[in-house]
């Protein structure tokens, strides 16, 4: 992955040209000679007026520039390598937070195995509680990181979650029974839930438009590397092993993030507008680029103020339709992706192979799902360079419903043999990850207003997280009740309803600032098709 980010720099650097921007001394004239401001970590309104005048005073007018236009280069060859520099980090990171999402499909096979006071029978219900007690403590981070990241800022976030997450491997590791495996579990489901949101929040804000939907999508490439790192592991080794040679990514992402910047636009709401500056300077390669994105920023956030919205309660934010609508949207096809199969297959990927039928091993059919997960989010990431977000989750959708429902009515003549039911399960796998599996997180980074995306990230991934658990824990008894076939017809159902909903309701962002999409959702617009466009085409959502 660091290899395609790096490539991706050289490819761009005979494309970029640096635009210089001249003062035109509007600022100065504006404000006069009144002194610097000092900056504290508790403004009052007057200090923060008073940093705020101080930061414009130090900064080129950008006031008369015109907005970014299509085709206009954001940052300098050097900002685009501290962009991906960065992204490294968070990729670190999300490998570990995929390390605990694969290691029940490793562990189980083992445990069922395994002849000692740690087995368990397949009868026995402690198999599917080691598998889902993970997604339901998740939920209980994910309430919690809005409001950690809101108050200490979204990289320092990130560091607070390996702790635990190291502390849950301890515990698996060195687990007597059950009841240990369970609390490492757990442990490890709170880090990553706490984890989740941040991530997507920090890499939305750092990231320039042209880049974003591949610096977003690319942690989960990192996430499916760390659950195929899981499973090759599993298979050479003890699951013991396993869970202490997990530590080791966690570890070197707290160290890689101590060398990365806050986001600038936490940085600007906390009316910290020099540190902003440095950080929006790091992040675009060239003070004059920084100075008129960072306007922009605080030019929307006095807006805000200006029309008192700063003052409004937060559930009452969230009950505006700027907020309700991208809101409803992206829950919805949490919802629908989740009953689609995308994260069950990954917790009992042997045991679904091996219904399913056919003449690849379980295990190497499972393997091989991994693979196919990597190298296709590796590929969606690469064509959200190129592809809007539309077109590749309606393809997601369509090619996810086909491969389930084709391979249900097989399973419904008899019993599955041949390469076919893995095939299609490797199609529905590839498919399922170049959208469904890839936009949820981009669309948390993208749709959110800046106001809110921190507090309602949050809540999104804790809704997510309990539903998943939920589908998770119940999903043995219901492949018990309506059988392979039933479970299959299911997962091909929400794939239809989910691409049609997205189909009319999902905006086109490829390209634009956050700005420009915050400014659609502001508009009485709910069906894409009838959307209300802006001035002009190269502005328009």
């Amino acid at each position: 992955m660091v290899f395609i980010l790096f490539g991706y720099v050289l490819y761009l650097r005979p494309k970029l040209k640096i635009v210089k921007v001249q003062s035109d001394g509007a600022h100065e004239s504006m404000l006069g000679d009144e002194p610097k401001a000092k900056i504290t970590s508790k403004m009052s309104k007057d200090d923060e007026y008073e940093a705020l005048q101080s930061f414009l005073r130090s900064i080129s007018s950008t006031a008369t520039l015109p907005p970014y236009v299509k085709g206009e280069t954001y940052s300098s060859v050097r900002g685009v390598y501290n962009q991906c520099l960065i992204t490294c980090a968070v990729l670190i990171l999300a490998a570990g937070a995929g390390h605990p999402i694969g290691f029940s499909a490793v562990a189980l096979p083992q445990l069922r195995a395994e002849n000692s006071t740690m087995h368990i029978s397949d009868e026995d219900d402690m198999g599917s509680w080691i598998a889902s007690i993970h997604s339901a403590a998740t939920p209980f981070g994910s309430m919690i990181s809005g409001w950690i990241m809101e108050a200490i800022g979204r990289r320092r976030t990130l560091q607070l979650c390996v702790l635990p997450l190291i502390l849950g491997w301890v515990i698996i590791g060195t687990a007597v029974d059950h009841s240990y495996v369970l609390l490492g579990r757990i442990v490890c489901g709170l880090a990553v839930g706490v984890m989740a949101a941040p991530s997507q929040v920090y890499l939305g804000e750092i990231s320039e438009p042209r880049l974003r939907g591949l610096l977003i999508g690319t942690p989960f490439v990192a996430y499916s590397l760390g659950v195929l790192y899981v499973y090759a592991l599993g298979g050479v080794l003890l699951w013991r092993t396993v869970a202490y040679l997990s530590m080791l990514l966690p570890a070197l992402a707290f160290v890689a993030l101590c060398f990365s910047p806050e986001s600038p636009t936490w940085l600007a709401r906390r009316g910290r507008f020099h540190d902003a500056m440095a950080a929006m300077s790091r992040l675009r390669g060239n003070p004059d680029i920084a100075q008129r994105e960072l306007h922009e920023l605080i030019s929307a956030r006095e807006k805000e103020k200006a029309r008192g919205e700063e003052q409004i309660h937060f559930l009452a934010t969230v009950m505006r339709p700027s907020v309700l609508k991208p809101l409803l949207l992206i829950n919805a096809f949490n919802l629908l992706q989740i009953l689609s199969g995308s994260y069950v297959v990954i917790f009992y990927a042997v045991d679904i192979v091996e219904e399913a039928g056919g003449s690849l091993p379980p295990q190497m059919a499972a393997n091989a799902s991994a693979l196919v997960r990597l190298a296709v989010t590796v590929i969606a990431c690469v064509m959200l360079l190129k592809v809007t977000r539309r077109s590749l989750v309606l393809i997601s959708g369509v090619g996810t419903a086909f491969c389930t429902i084709l391979l249900a009515y097989i399973l419904s003549q008899g019993p599955g043999s041949g390469f076919v039911p893995p095939s299609l399960i490797l199609g529905y796998v590839a498919f399922n990850t170049l959208g469904f599996f890839l936009l949820p997180g981009l669309m948390i980074g993208e749709l959110l207003p800046t106001k809110v995306r921190g507090l309602c990230g949050g809540y999104i991934f804790c809704l997510f997280n309990i539903v998943l658990f939920g589908f998770t824990k119940l999903y043995p008894i219901m492949a018990r009740s309506i059988g392979i076939v039933g479970v299959f017809a299911l997962f091909g159902s929400a794939a239809c309803l989910a691409t049609i909903v997205l189909f009319l309701m999902l905006p086109e962002t490829k390209g634009k600032s956050l700005l420009q999409i915050e400014q659609y959702y502001q508009k009485s617009n709910i069906l894409w098709v009838t959307r209300k466009k802006m001035m002009t085409d190269s502005q328009t959502v």
